[in-house]
């Protein structure tokens, strides 16, 4: 990764009358990076992907991407930028084919042999008419233009609404491709299993503002990992610090709980003493830690 990053964001807040949609937003993306956004709809991501591609202008703060203003210096951005937003809407008299050479010829690109593999990965049909096409179609038509464009930065808006599992894991495959090829890549999303298989980073945004940034390694120290274990001798479990929803299994000594990391290491500790026969252990998800955030700190 170059220390230049590609997006940079910084204090940015967006008014739309009293009503704050974006209060105090701070990230940044660089190179070879795939970077996750998530929040729930209503949450203020949208609205930061409207700011960064110059379609509203920020209240205060800034951001910049590839060192330059995304207000003032929108046309230039746009040029080496693709964006695929969660609600397409097309040309209903053209076919798909048409609006994905029209769309490439806009940026600046000819359709190419990267452009057929896509269509096929995708198992699009290039020559019916877009007012034929489902949701999840659409979506195809916007995900084959901005993959066939060797863009520096691309930038997906719940892209994946509508796909069916198997074209979701072609736009994991081509998302990890670009990663490959050094691109920066913003991924808003509230699919939390889509953003920890391909995310480096992640930003959680609640209410307009960033509440945590980091690799999900990072943060997973907020959240507890979930045990199952079997022990030779009795324990009571539910006398351990850290420890919670504690429940027993199906043969004797066997439990299930779950466990805070700090107390992690004092809880092996003593499972060890009583001679651990069977163990398994689960760190917590994306999910665990989205829901952490949502329930624990808005009580």
């Amino acid at each position: 990764m170059t220390n230049e990053p590609v997006l940079q964001i910084n204090h940015l807040q967006k008014k739309f009358g009293h009503f704050e949609a974006l209060k105090n937003i701070t990230f940044d993306v660089h190179a070879g990076e795939v970077f996750g956004f998530i929040g729930p709809n209503g949450a203020g991501k949208s609205t930061t992907i409207r700011v960064l591609l110059g379609l509203i202008r920020a209240t205060d703060g800034n951001a910049t991407i590839f060192g330059q203003d995304v207000w003032s210096n929108s046309v230039a951005i746009h040029r080496r930028l693709a964006y695929v937003p969660g609600d397409v809407y097309l040309w209903p008299n053209l076919t798909g084919g048409e609006i994905i050479d029209l769309l490439l010829k806009v940026n600046g690109t000819q359709h190419s042999s990267r452009t057929d593999e896509l269509i096929k990965q995708f198992g699009l049909d290039p020559t019916k008419k877009a007012r034929t096409y489902s949701k999840g179609n659409r979506q195809k038509v916007a995900l084959i233009a901005a993959f066939s464009q060797d863009a520096d930065f691309y930038i997906f808006d719940e892209p994946t609404s509508g796909l069916d599992p198997l074209n979701e894991r072609q736009f994991q495959m081509a998302v990890l491709n670009l990663k490959q090829q050094g691109k920066a890549v913003l991924l808003s999303s509230h699919i939390l299993s889509e953003v920890e298989r391909m995310c480096d980073r992640i930003a959680i945004i609640r209410e307009g503002t960033i509440i945590e940034t980091g690799s999900l390694a990072e943060m997973r120290h907020l959240t507890r990992t979930v045990i199952n274990v079997t022990l030779k001798t009795p324990l009571d479990l539910t006398q351990l610090a850290g420890v919670h929803n504690v429940e027993a299994g199906q043969h004797p000594n066997e439990w299930q709980f779950s466990v805070e990391a700090k107390s992690l290491p004092a809880v092996m500790a003593a499972l060890t003493e009583h001679h651990i026969m069977a163990l398994q252990s689960t760190p917590p998800t994306l999910e665990d830690l989205f829901m952490h955030y949502y329930t624990t700190e808005k009580e």
